[in-house]
């Protein structure tokens, strides 16, 4: 039987959603973070989308949220020219990082001990969140504003994508770029993934995956049309890309698998997060996939699943 795929639509935000970002899976289940320009970063429960709370306290866009992987702490980049982190359980804002020009990307180190940022300014920031009062690592070369920065090789080095149409790779210690990747276009994403030490960059109409150690090419996909996000299955054997369903209204600005692989978030300019089965008719989370008696028939041939609308 043909089955449909149903998202749940989690509301809330009041402008464009565009960044989000899955905590690991921890003793309460996984979370979900999400940037919006209105200015107001919301935690959700990751498998269900149901609203936790708002973190309050960013004067102007958010560009860029994170999670570290346990969800005790949470990381935004802004248009207020600064980065903040928060306490994910309380809520409470716990620091707020200055910055010379508006904050676009945050990635914890793997102990939640180090913050990594970029933006406008062009410049790499490495942040002690154990000594703020200290000044950050800063690493300079790019020559147009960071989209995008990662941790890679257990924080050993860093990943970087800005507007000069380059994707370089930094050794953390010495502070020099190892490689770089140019490209005709800026690149719209990048996504890192541990587990095989693989980086998914979207650029056009073009997903491309590399070996995040050499920057060797792997493979690419060329899509029918311009592609903001991609983000590969934790199993590595299919990735999701932004455009690729039916049911937001207006441009997909970011895309990722959660970290069990059951479902993707989608973030788009009509202001909705919407939650994904990538199994379509598994019962999961707040989807229950039932064949309702009065539409049996002979001629049936559509499996109808449950799933509630969330509003924050």
């Amino acid at each position: 039987m043909a089955m449909r795929q149903t998202p749940l639509t989690c509301s809330g935000h009041t402008r464009p959603v565009v960044d989000l970002a899955f905590s690991g899976i921890t003793p309460y289940g996984y979370f979900l973070i999400s940037a919006c320009k209105d200015g107001k970063p919301m935690l959700r429960q990751g498998d269900t989308g149901d609203w936790i709370g708002t973190f309050l306290g960013h004067k102007g866009a958010v560009w860029g949220a994170t999670l570290n992987k346990e969800a005790t702490k949470a990381a935004t980049a802004a248009a207020d020219f600064t980065a903040k982190v928060w306490d994910a359980v309380t809520g409470d804002e716990t620091l707020t990082l200055a910055h010379k020009h508006i904050v676009k990307t945050v990635h914890f180190t793997q102990d939640s001990i180090h913050l990594l940022t970029g933006g406008n300014d062009k410049v790499l920031r490495v942040f002690d969140l154990s000594k703020p009062e200290a000044d950050p690592q800063e690493f300079t070369g790019h020559t147009s504003a960071i989209k995008k920065a990662l941790w890679c090789n257990s924080d050993k080095q860093i990943l970087s994508a800005a507007d000069d149409k380059t994707v370089r790779l930094w050794d953390r210690n010495t502070m020099e770029v190892l490689k770089t990747l140019s490209f005709d276009v800026s690149v719209s994403s990048m996504e890192y993934i541990p587990d095989g030490e693989i980086l998914v960059i979207t650029y056009g109409k073009t997903i491309a995956f590399y070996n995040a150690l050499s920057l060797e090419l792997i493979k690419t996909v060329d899509a029918p049309a311009s592609i903001h996000s991609a983000s590969l299955h934790p199993e590595k054997d299919f990735f999701v890309a932004g455009e690729s369903y039916k049911g937001h209204f207006g441009p997909v600005h970011c895309v990722r698998f959660s970290p069990d692989g059951e479902l993707y978030a989608s973030g788009s300019e009509d202001g909705t997060l919407r939650l994904w089965q990538t199994a379509v008719g598994k019962t999961y989370g707040l989807w229950k996939c039932v064949l309702p008696e009065e539409l049996v028939s002979e001629n049936s041939d559509t499996l109808y699943c449950n799933t509630p609308e969330i509003k924050a």
